[in-house]
């Protein structure tokens, strides 16, 4: 039987990003991942496609906000459970597993049980609330004392911490009102500079700043609401200056394709569409078996590529099944996936499009050929008719689903300098769940059908 282990990690605020390599790389080996619900799923779905995915709030179907100390023991006990069965146990922990966390408790359980664990440093919130609104927490000769401290607790001493330079609050938005008052009691100037920050990190973190004497007020006027953090000192008037993320073009980039760096402005990534496997392969699993048929293999998505590979070594067969079939793939991204399976395409248009792979089709002799297309449930069957008029046979075949995420979070879409539609399916996602795009905001569309379609769907 396995040694029982947990692994408690900090998984970093706001963003599935944040979370340190070393973290990430233990995520992927879980058997089981027990999450905080402020993670999220997408970051706990990067553990294997075997593992368990465990929302703490899910646990005894008691939200942790309502009862701590109930919704506590539940993840203990999951646990627990859990690395008894010699699981790969992963406590996947928002922000930072040893700040304002609960950290002890999930200690003193494991030691209880005799459960060797390791506990993997995170971005606290603090630091990422900090970071994307361009505050430094501390500086030299200015803020050289910070203190770290939970607005929830009634006990708090602000007699020692009312003349620090630095005061970061956690949890603190429903006693906002006493703390600022106690402050201003023991003597804190003011016009001290202030900010809540919420949703630190995530692509609709808000940040309102302002002075001790008018936070309250704004925070009212914004309707602020947990999670936030309270940032209190001197350092905060930097944020006019520091803030990159308002000085940066930003662009709201909607597709699936890693996010970019070192372009002008600042991409924040929000995928409208999700990939997911189909429910019954039978019918593709029937054309794999008949590769030696076809003359072309032909990739209008690395997804494609990805499920079709699946396929093809559940069956027991491996890429030497594609001897003698030339393969061709709709643009740079799907051949790089191509070569990560030992297969190099045969066709990769210059332009990368469906209608640049029908143009690069054209110099090639198919009349009277057979074509195999794995696509997604969603996919333009212009390809197939076109590549068809070119006198080839085209059989096309679903390979996975391309459905809309759901839980997209609410979003000041007038932030955003610019929207970056990747597809069809993207512009439409968009429409379902914003409706509209702001005036004054950019639009730019990945394809001539992308295009097509958001003119279609907005009339502009």
């Amino acid at each position: 039987m396995a040694k029982a282990k947990v692994y408690l990690i900090g998984a970093g605020p706001g963003r599935s990003d944040l979370i340190t390599v070393r973290g990430l790389e233990v995520l992927k080996q879980a058997d089981v991942v027990i999450y905080d619900y402020l993670v999220g799923e997408q970051l706990a779905r990067s553990a294997a496609k075997s593992a368990k995915l465990i929302c703490s709030h899910d646990l005894g179907k008691i939200p942790y906000h309502a009862n701590m100390v109930q919704a506590q023991k539940n993840i203990n006990q999951a646990m627990v459970k859990e690395a008894k069965k010699g699981k790969k146990v992963v406590r996947l922990k928002n922000g930072d597993a040893a700040i304002f966390s609960r950290l002890s408790e999930e200690i003193n359980i494991l030691l209880a049980n005799k459960i060797e664990f390791e506990i993997v440093p995170g971005v606290t919130a603090a630091s990422a609330a900090a970071a994307y609104s361009g505050i430094p927490l501390t500086e030299r000769g200015k803020a050289r004392k910070l203190a770290f401290v939970t607005g929830h607790d009634s006990n708090i001493n602000w007699e020692e911490l009312v003349s620090l330079e630095t005061i970061v609050i956690y949890m603190g938005v429903s006693n906002l009102k006493k703390i600022i008052k106690r402050l201003l009691d023991l003597g804190k100037a003011k016009n001290t500079p202030a900010v809540i920050i919420t949703n630190a990190g995530a692509i609709n973190q808000l940040t309102i700043k302002g002075q001790l004497k008018d936070l309250v007020v704004k925070a009212v006027k914004n309707r602020i609401k947990p999670p936030a953090i309270i940032i209190i000192g001197k350092t905060v008037g930097r944020e006019t200056k520091f803030n990159w993320l308002r000085k940066n073009k930003r662009i709201l980039f909607t597709g699936l394709s890693a996010e970019r760096y070192f372009l002008k402005g600042t991409y924040f990534h929000l995928p409208l569409i999700k990939i997911e496997p189909l429910k019954d392969y039978a019918r593709l699993d029937r054309w794999v078996k008949k590769l030696s048929t076809f003359n072309w293999l032909v990739f209008a998505s690395r997804y494609g590529v990805d499920f079709f590979f699946e396929q093809l070594l559940a069956q027991g067969e491996d890429v030497r099944g594609l001897f003698g079939l030339k393969i061709a793939a709709v643009g740079q991204s799907t051949a790089n996936r191509l070569l990560d399976f030992g297969i190099k395409a045969d066709l990769v248009p210059k332009v990368e499009s469906s209608d640049g792979l029908v143009a690069a089709f054209k110099k090639e002799k198919i009349n009277g050929q057979l074509i195999f297309m794995p696509r997604s449930d969603l996919a333009d069957k212009g390809l197939e008719q076109k590549i068809s008029k070119l006198g080839a046979k085209v059989v096309s075949c679903v390979a996975y689903r391309n459905q809309m995420p759901k839980n997209l979070p609410d979003l000041d879409l007038a932030f955003f300098n610019e929207i970056m539609f990747t597809s069809p399916s993207t512009v439409r996602n968009f429409k379902k769940r914003y409706k509209k795009v702001p005036k004054g905001v950019r639009v730019s569309c990945i394809g001539d059908r992308t295009k097509q379609e958001f003119k279609s769907e907005f009339r502009r």
